[in-house]
């Protein structure tokens, strides 16, 4: 059976009309390809194998995602040294208008005028921004990002942040700046990268506390991560506390294993189909305002 077949089984399994990936990579072509290098070489931080599953052209890696019944995803861009963000929103801006079915996607650094162009990404229209402390190396709270996250939190526009120390530990990654960013900006709609990997029960206590803050699924629970990182099996029952607030996130195209493995891998833990619902469709669905004008843009 193919990968296609057998997405779309485990869809009509657990009733799901379509899903939504709130944690999917494109890029300018010459930034995925150094992307691509990097886990090629295992990464100086990495210290393991990663080959990518999905390496092909731009719109063969749209057609895949489709194919997989995929509706709705975002294109994760993100800088690691200054005078770079800008210029990846306006790649992604374009990306998002010529491409149905991908929710305008944002970024930043901390640097001077970063407040400018988050404003200016807002007014234009972008519905989710991706913060990565560990490729960055920047803590949350530099100064120079106070008015960007005063911004985010006004504008209620989610923000993917990579802020967990794995796969890899950056310097300012795990739950304490995070921690104490929420209690300064406890409205800031966040939604947590890889449930927070490898720190995951102090995450999981920030989504409790914080009203707007969630968690995407991103390689959390697939062989690979568990191999070295497991989470927690006394843990597993606050997945069902919380599961209006965990979102389906895959890291596609830059998985060491098949889009499907993401999906049984949630599917192992799922305390019942309606879990698997919220959180693969519902929960986004509802985080982005997808309504049936989104629907019926997307389908043409």
């Amino acid at each position: 059976m193919s990968e296609v077949d057998r997405i779309a089984r485990f869809r009509r399994e657990h009733g799901l009309d379509a899903l939504v990936d709130v944690h999917t990579h494109f890029m300018p072509a010459n930034v995925m390809d150094k992307v691509w290098a990097y886990f090629d070489s295992a990464g100086p931080l990495l210290g393991r194998h990663w080959p990518i599953s999905y390496r092909s052209s731009e719109d063969e890696r749209v057609a895949q995602l489709r194919a997989f019944g995929v509706r709705f995803f975002t294109s994760m861009v993100y800088p690691h040294k200054p005078d770079m963000a800008a210029w990846l929103n306006s790649w992604a801006a374009g990306f998002a208008a010529r491409t149905p079915g991908c929710l305008r996607t944002a970024t930043f650094y901390p640097e001077p005028g970063a407040d400018a162009y988050v404003a200016s990404a807002l007014d234009g229209g972008a519905r989710v921004f991706k913060s990565h402390v560990q490729v960055g190396d920047y803590t949350p709270l530099d100064p120079l990002l106070a008015e960007v996250w005063g911004l985010l939190e006004d504008a209620a526009v989610p923000i993917v942040v990579h802020c967990g120390s794995g796969p890899a530990p950056g310097t300012h990654t795990g739950p304490g700046p995070m921690a104490e960013l929420l209690r300064r900006y406890p409205q800031l709609t966040v939604i947590v990268a890889h449930m927070g990997l490898p720190e995951y029960v102090d995450f999981l206590d920030l989504a409790e506390k914080y009203e707007r803050v969630h968690l995407d699924t991103t390689m959390a629970f697939t062989d690979f991560v568990e191999e070295d990182s497991p989470f927690p099996r006394d843990a597993l029952p606050r997945l069902d506390d919380l599961r209006s607030k965990i979102l389906l996130g895959s890291d596609f195209p830059n998985i060491p294993y098949s889009y499907f493995h993401q999906l049984e891998s949630l599917e192992r833990v799922a305390p019942d189909s309606g879990w698997l619902r919220a959180v693969c469709h519902d929960n986004a669905a509802a985080l982005f305002g997808i309504d049936q004008r989104d629907r019926s843009s997307d389908a043409g």
